[in-house]
């Protein structure tokens, strides 16, 4: 299975960005079946996660520092998961990376995501 994220970028403190992960080879009907979500790693820190959904899209987790901010969704039908990112903070610059859970929920954890994408790059000045 390949992970195509994109949507990254820079943009000013403030601002909002939309970033999309597309899977694609011989697998990628049990994307819809499993658990997707975000991860990111800033400069000099570790990878965290930073929202998840469950294979039904109507379950949702967001870690603390994003939450009322930023917003996951997922098309089955397209094997494609989203992540609307507004009123960004400097503090969100990181490498932005899409993940497939073992499960059908979202995972928090990174021992239990099964795919990762390629990640992609949100710079936010001040």
């Amino acid at each position: 299975v390949q992970l195509q994220a994109s949507g990254g970028g820079s943009v000013q403190a403030g601002g909002s960005l939309k970033l999309s992960c597309a899977a694609s080879g011989r697998f990628t009907r049990i994307i819809s079946n499993n658990g997707l979500g975000w991860f990111r790693r800033a400069p000099g820190k570790e990878r965290e996660f930073v929202a998840g959904i469950s294979w039904r899209g109507g379950d949702t987790g967001y870690a603390d520092s994003v939450k009322g901010r930023f917003a996951i969704s997922r098309d089955n039908a397209k094997n494609t998961v989203y992540l609307q990112m507004d009123s960004l903070k400097p503090e969100d610059t990181a490498v932005y990376y899409c993940a497939v859970s073992r499960s059908s929920v979202y995972t928090t954890r990174l021992e239990n995501v099964n795919y990762w994408g390629q990640g992609t790059q949100v710079t936010v000045s001040s």
